[in-house]
């Protein structure tokens, strides 16, 4: 007689032993950052930090490889078949993580979310006139003029799904800075190789591998759990206690500390973000200043007084401990475009840039507020402090707003700012893409929309418009140094200077840092 209750028992013993031996199997990485990504909308913040998240779940018709080379990701190939017109084939059998398939639809729809209201991510799509749907897996993009870098412009612009954004009431992108949220806030629907699981803003996220992903996942890590450790000091012990497996950003005082230990490797390596300073230069009075009736930034004097002013080699030997490279020009050398005759900074001179603010009617100096980030870029606050420090020596005081970027980015992106921190990565690798959002006069299709300040050289716009259609590099390369000489000899910005990425692992662990600070999880690969 057969013993059932035996058999049962030994049915039971597998099946425990199969989730035992699936969850030994599991890989999971223990993911340490000083921020959050703000929101799992793709479009409501163009931001590194929030775009190498989300870009794990939601992906872009053009991507990066491993090598940061462009590949094809939702689209598999694209050619211009007309000066203006750009026709990309779309990838077959894609499915969202809800099951919807992907077609050309989504990519229409995507399109009209981030070219409008609330959206972040305007000067990446801005720029189109249309997108025609030629069938369910062909469009064609269609610029107002020649435009020869299309497929390196839209390598950010993530792919949403029609249906399920329209059965959440999330059709129009999360705004920042309006405190708008709705469900693409929290939840996510994407084509990525991970899927959101469990989201509690500003202290952990977990993302799991899609198992049904279209493609191949080039690492083996099955769990991602993201946590926010905003102290430099903890986030650094839980690196060193093991409860982490990868970290970053390294603080610069601990790279030697993390680098001896045995069992870590640090990544190093130049980033393509521009550290810099804006000033508005638009309002007739300057918020936050002890100056009524008037706004000294809008004297070119004042402004090159604020540069001169700036002791950039303290700040790198002594703030950036050495990771970071002085700039003259609003991007990094590794940017096509980069011009080495524009390359020296103004001479750091007190006493040069005293005389400046007396020219220009200050000889006392003035008052203003400074607002900077503490949690976003590396050593941000103690830049700033160094930076109030060093105009505290010709007379200005600044009253400096050091903030978590959650409330930073909203205060600064709505323009309320009179003087301020912010970093910029070409994504592009191109000029273009720091002329157009950054140095061009702010008006439609994302046009100096991060141009916060309101910058303005008619010269430059004209420029930044040729730059785009120009196919001939030598010509393009002429009119981009020109523009730059333009944006410089007007001071229209203050460039501080090239982070250098400092990252933290375990040493078996694989992983690619990419040159615009982001991490790729797919490529990353735990070894027994």
């Amino acid at each position: 007689m057969r013993n059932h209750k035996f058999s049962r028992s030994l049915c039971a013993l597998a099946v425990m032993s199969a989730l035992a031996m699936g969850s030994a199997q599991a890989v999971t990485v223990r993911i340490g950052n000083q921020g959050d990504a703000l929101s799992m909308d793709p479009h409501s913040l163009n931001e590194s930090l929030q775009i190498t998240v989300v870009e794990n779940v939601y992906e872009t018709l053009v991507s990066r490889d491993a090598n940061y080379k462009l590949t094809p990701l939702l689209a598999t190939s694209w050619k211009q078949t007309a000066p203006t017109v750009w026709r990309f084939d779309l990838r077959k059998g894609v499915k969202f993580h809800d099951g919807t398939p992907f077609t050309a639809d989504d990519v229409i729809f995507s399109y009209e979310r981030a070219k409008g209201e609330g959206s972040d991510m305007k000067s990446y799509v801005g720029q189109f006139k249309e997108i025609k749907k030629i069938n369910d897996h062909t469009i064609d993009i269609i610029t107002f003029a020649p435009f020869p870098i299309v497929p390196e412009l839209i390598t950010h612009w993530a792919i949403m799904s029609k249906k399920w954004c329209e059965e959440n009431q999330a059709t129009k992108p999360v705004d920042r800075r309006k405190g708008i949220e709705n469900a693409a806030s929290f939840k996510a629907n994407g084509t990525g190789p991970f899927i959101v699981k469990e989201r509690q803003p500003n202290v952990q996220t977990r993302f799991a591998r899609n198992n049904n992903y279209w493609g191949k996942i080039a690492g083996n890590v099955d769990e991602v759990i993201f946590t926010v450790i905003g102290n430099d000091a903890t986030r650094v012990a839980a690196m060193l206690s093991g409860e982490l497996d990868v970290m970053e950003p390294v603080p610069v005082q601990d790279v030697d500390r993390l680098k001896s230990n045995d069992k870590l490797k640090v990544m190093q390596g130049p980033e393509l973000r521009a550290i810099f300073l804006g000033m508005d230069q638009k309002r007739d009075e300057l918020l936050y200043s002890n100056i009524k009736g008037k706004n000294p930034f809008k004297d070119v004097r004042v402004r090159k007084a604020f540069y001169q002013a700036i002791d950039i080699e303290t700040i790198k030997s002594r703030v950036m401990r050495g990771a970071a490279t002085p700039l003259a020009l609003m991007f990094p050398p590794q940017v096509n475009g980069f011009a080495p005759d524009l390359a020296k900074r103004l001479p750091y001179d007190v006493e040069a840039a005293k005389k400046l603010l007396t020219e220009a009617g200050y000889p006392n100096g003035f008052e203003v507020k400074m607002n900077c980030p503490n949690d976003r870029y590396v050593n941000d606050a103690e830049i700033c402090q160094a930076v109030a420090a060093n105009l505290a020596k010709i007379g200005v005081k600044i009253n400096l707003e050091a903030e978590t970027k959650g409330t930073y980015f909203p205060k600064i992106l709505s323009r309320n700012t009179s003087f301020y921190m912010l970093g910029w990565t070409a994504s592009t690798v191109d000029a273009h893409n720091v002329l157009y959002p950054i140095m061009s006069t702010p008006g439609d299709g994302g046009r100096g929309q991060f141009n916060l300040g309101a910058y303005s050289n008619p010269k430059v716009d004209e420029l930044t418009d040729k730059v785009a259609s120009e196919t001939d590099q030598k010509k393009r390369n002429e009119m981009i140094r020109e523009a730059m000489k333009i944006h410089q000899d007007d001071v229209g910005h203050l460039p501080l200077h090239q982070q250098a990425l400092n990252w933290a692992a375990k040493k078996n662990i694989e992983l690619v840092q990419f040159p615009d600070n982001g991490m790729a999880w797919k490529f990353i690969t735990v070894k027994p």
